[in-house]
């Protein structure tokens, strides 16, 4: 142990043993009884608790103090304790309070009116800013990780992933070379290696975190687009063109666009899959086509496309094939529903976002290729400050279209590593099973109609009778009630809802009594 290890823990104790002494003290003694020696009169509870936090707010300030002890004050930003100690005291007890589902968004003008001028010459201080984050901004915001929150695809992190993202920021690591994050990203490799036993990939696949499936995706079709280039020699009359169904996500169309790749619809079979009977003859009547996108679990309805015969065809025609599993990659880690995604260890490339079903923080995906050799091809970057980096080691710079990147794949890898791999799938088998449940629920139910058996855990359903006005009156009445969050979609053509089950403390029985009790009358009021 150094001097200074050693300097600091006193200091650790003492704050610790400050917070134990003055919490007891706020509470009215060992006893617990609410009252003093004397007899006097118990304490009001909201009276104690406000005690007991400002016990608890002074003894972490006090311990902070004391870490931050050899810090000199910088000759620009001055003494930051202060600062420091406020932001790391709300982090701490946010990661330990519950959230609800109310939608709280206001306007810019309101907030505005609420917040005034932060921005400005002299600053407006640490403890104004956070009070104005905490009271103003935050409020403002729909909380993710509620388990009533079932619109779009929330993120119900753990809260160990999300007090070690704090870590991660204090860290500040640079996670685009080996040279300066060998450790990290190390650990980020490992959870990449468990993401790739999933799949079914050999030992030299490879991958990178990334920011979200948007990035992972782009990257992945300018690898094959890049791929396809190299191993046919030319490019095609008429530029390159990417192939997938009508269903995949409003990103393949975005990366198509900015890769300069025309975008070929596949049509889809009766249950809403892609299927390489129809991919064959678009194939073989575009050679242009150089990547295939299968969805492993499409965002809207949890459809999971034929993977199998996808790949099949497609390699026999030199197609890439990218499997988009941002959502539904993470139902590979139950075994209830592996065999949806037969073929998979064929596959290309694929991403999942750990943000969505992984239990883990925004912003991160994690994008893998069973060949990473095409990648590294495609996105290593040369310049006279980089062309000493050491290539022999794993530099996520060169799989993804970034350079600078944090470390963002180690609240997953602290997760995984605390609880255990066994643990994450019984989660993802929990939501699965809630989806099945509510569903079942749906479809015995007089005034509701199930329109899809879930094949993952999103469930889509609709109210017979209602107007489009209808749906949205209902939703937003929920919203702004705080009992349940969700939003209308589309689907085959008509109006629907969705429920989207990534959060396994989501009490399905509790979502049928909203839904059973609250869509009763025809006109949604």
């Amino acid at each position: 142990m150094t001097d200074e290890s050693a300097d600091h823990l006193p200091a650790r104790i003492d704050a610790a043993g400050s917070a134990s002494a003055a919490a007891a003290a706020a509470a009215g003694g060992s006893g617990g009884s609410g009252e003093n020696a004397d007899g006097n009169t118990r304490r009001s509870i909201g009276d104690q608790s406000a005690q007991v936090d400002q016990a608890e707010r002074s003894a972490f300030s006090r311990a902070s103090d004391a870490l931050q002890r050899h810090r000199e004050p910088s000759e620009i930003w001055g003494d930051e304790r202060e600062a420091v100690n406020i932001a790391l005291h709300w982090a701490a007890t946010r990661a330990t309070v519950a959230s609800d589902p109310k939608t709280t968004a206001r306007s810019a003008a309101e907030l505005h009116e609420a917040a005034g001028e932060t921005i400005t010459a002299g600053g407006i201080g640490a403890q104004r800013a956070m009070d104005l984050f905490d009271e103003v901004l935050l409020p403002a915001t729909r909380a993710s990780e509620d388990p009533m929150n079932l619109a779009y695809i929330p993120a119900a992190p753990t809260r160990a992933a999300v007090a070690f993202d704090t870590v991660v920021s204090a860290a500040n690591v640079f996670g685009g070379m080996w040279e300066n994050g060998a450790g990290a990203i190390f650990a980020e490799n490992q959870v990449l290696r468990w993401l790739s036993d999933l799949l079914g990939w050999p030992a030299d696949s490879a991958g990178v975190f990334v920011s979200g499936g948007t990035t992972g995706n782009l990257s992945a079709l300018a690898t094959a687009r890049d791929h396809a280039l190299r191993t046919r020699g030319r490019r095609p009359e008429g530029g390159w063109a990417l192939a997938c169904a009508s269903t995949a996500h409003s990103s393949i169309a975005s990366a198509a666009r900015l890769l300069d790749m025309d975008l070929v619809t596949v049509p889809i079979d009766d249950r809403g899959h892609l299927t390489g009977d129809v991919l064959e003859s678009t194939l073989a009547a575009d050679p242009r086509i150089c990547a295939v996108v299968a969805s492993g679990g499409t965002t809207n309805a949890g459809i999971v496309d034929d993977i199998a015969s996808v790949v099949e065809v497609a390699h026999r025609h030199d197609v890439w094939v990218h499997v988009d599993g941002a959502y539904g990659g993470a139902a590979l880690a139950a075994p209830s529903a592996r065999g949806r995604f037969a073929g998979i260890d064929q596959a290309d490339s694929f991403i999942v976002d750990p943000h969505k079903w992984l239990f883990a923080p925004y912003d991160c995906c994690a994008l893998l290729y069973r060949d990473a050799r095409p990648a590294a091809a495609a996105h290593s970057q040369h310049a006279a400050y980089l062309d000493s980096i050491d290539r022999g080691e794993s530099n996520p710079a060169d799989l993804a279209a970034h350079l600078s990147r944090r470390t963002r794949g180690l609240p997953l890898w602290y997760s995984l590593a605390t609880h255990g791999t066994d643990a994450y799938r019984d989660a993802v088998e929990r939501c699965l099973a809630s989806a099945r449940t509510v569903a079942r629920a749906i479809a015995t139910t007089e005034h509701l109609e199930l329109l899809l058996e879930p094949e993952l855990s999103v469930v889509v359903f609709r109210r017979p009778g209602w107007t489009p006005e209808a749906y949205r009156r209902w939703s937003q009445r929920l919203a702004k009630d705080g009992t349940l969050l969700c939003v209308p979609t589309a689907f085959r053509g008509e109006i629907a809802l969705r429920l989207a089950f990534v959060n396994p403390s989501t009490d399905p029985q509790a979502v049928i009594d909203v839904l059973r009790t609250t869509m009763l009358e025809a006109d949604g009021r």
